[in-house]
């Protein structure tokens, strides 16, 4: 089904352009969007120009932003934790991390399921969608994640520790997986994310520093009015969206990637999206995963979804 283009609020007066320091990971599901909106000369016209400064991880992007190094930042499932933290201002959400999320295993090294993971090391990235994913994956096969050493490290670095034989297994994302298959052609992937969807969604999106966020909500405003023309052309086409991609920010993997990739993300029409805001389906989907990481850090008094995430800003845009 064809996604329908939205009304989007226009401002009353024409709007001086505005830079800003974008902090991203170079993922599909994060900077999908903005490459998108980039190339169809989406942020161009709202007067945006991005000064672009790419991480490894998400709890990276969020130190940058904690140091005042970025002012805007886009990230997959981390923004549940930081935000519930009060790193910022969460405004607008990119997609559900359906399947990005992925457990991969080495039989040569004695682990072929679930079973077979008690005891043994298992390499991710804590406090990220591959976290959360791992947790939920062990107990849903009766494996309290006590029973397994998670070993926390960049996304880098725990995929070449995979592939050098140091951990039996490793909760990974996309793209991260083509590296594994194309180094260990008999490693096995267990199980993706798309085994807990919809009970356990995991949203990644867009925030901004607390003070930023204050005094720009014009600037985000116009931030939204570009990603949902780019969100809705990657719904509307996605065969040429990803084709793009590949052609020009992912040349290093083949297309067939980067169309699996985004058959790893759930996109919504920006319509869509605006009926999930309105019925507190994202803030319900945000606290979920807030819950789990507060849970897991130890930390009581976090700020709710409802407080962190500005649902009105996207709700004024997108008519």
């Amino acid at each position: 089904m064809l996604a329908v283009t939205p009304t989007l609020a226009a401002p009353a007066l024409a709007q001086a352009r505005a830079k800003i320091r974008l902090g991203y990971l170079h993922v599909v599901a994060v900077d999908g969007h903005i490459w998108t909106g980039l190339d169809r000369g989406a942020f161009d016209r709202q007067g945006i120009d991005f000064e672009l400064l790419e991480f490894n991880t998400g709890p990276e992007v969020f130190e940058a932003m904690a140091k005042g190094q970025i002012d805007v930042l886009s990230a997959g499932g981390v923004i549940s934790s930081y935000l519930a933290r009060g790193a910022g201002r969460g405004f607008l959400i990119n997609d559900i991390e359906i399947a990005t999320a992925q457990l991969w295993v080495r039989p040569a090294l004695g682990v072929d399921g679930f079973a077979a993971l008690r005891g043994k090391r298992i390499a991710t990235t804590g406090q990220t969608t591959a976290h959360i994913f791992l947790d939920r994956a062990l107990r849903a096969n009766s494996i309290n994640p006590s029973e397994v050493e998670i070993v926390n490290s960049s996304m880098s670095a725990a995929v070449k520790a995979f592939i050098a034989g140091e951990v039996s297994a490793v909760a990974l994302w996309v793209p991260f997986n083509i590296a594994v298959r194309e180094a260990v052609p008999d490693a096995v992937r267990l199980v993706d994310a798309s085994a807990f969807y919809p009970q356990s969604a995991v949203l990644g999106g867009w925030a901004a520093r607390v003070d930023y966020a204050a005094a720009n909500k014009n600037i985000l405003g116009r931030v939204i009015r570009a990603w949902a023309d780019a969100n809705d052309y990657m719904v509307r086409s996605p065969a040429a969206a990803a084709e793009a991609l590949q052609k020009k920010h992912y040349s290093q993997a083949a297309v067939a990637d980067i169309v699996e990739a985004f058959k790893a993300q759930k996109l919504f029409s920006s319509r869509e999206w605006k009926r999930l805001y309105t019925d507190g389906t994202v803030v319900k989907w945000l606290q979920q995963v807030s819950d789990f990481f507060m849970a897991d850090a130890g930390i009581t008094g976090a700020v709710r979804a409802s407080d962190y995430f500005d649902t009105q800003l996207y709700l004024d845009i997108v008519q």
